[in-house]
């Protein structure tokens, strides 16, 4: 009997169909703004801009997710629990954002743009 089951079982997966790579794609568009000479006070309104000339057709319709970090020790750490924009359509380029007026002073912030990678900006100043 139990020859017979594992039998069966092999035969189940000697007759399947084929598996075939599937190819992922990963788009991670360049942060054009904020740059490392870029500065922005605390309670301000800014624009976060990316490139957009070569997204996927597989792209067009994502939303993105931004978040506001800062660089230490070779690390992004991130404040996911206060996003700085959700829900923006990526091939717009760009997103307006209110830096938080609580927003630590210092010279290692970067945001990180999501859609279906993260890209971080080039480390810039707040003040």
């Amino acid at each position: 009997m139990m020859f017979s089951i594992f039998s069966a079982f092999l035969l189940a997966f000697a007759t399947a169909a084929p598996v075939h790579p599937v190819e992922l794609l990963a788009w991670s568009p360049t942060i054009l703004c904020p740059t490392q000479f870029t500065i922005w006070p605390r309670g301000s309104t800014q624009t976060v801009t990316w490139e957009t000339d070569n997204i996927p057709e597989e792209k067009l319709n994502s939303t993105g997710l931004l978040l506001l970090g800062y660089m230490a020790n070779n690390s992004e750490n991130l404040d996911i629990k206060h996003p700085l924009a959700v829900n923006f359509p990526i091939i717009n380029g760009e997103v307006t954002v209110t830096v938080p007026e609580n927003a630590t002073v210092r010279g290692n912030a970067i945001v990180v743009l999501f859609g279906d990678s993260g890209n971080a900006s080039p480390e810039f100043a707040i003040i």
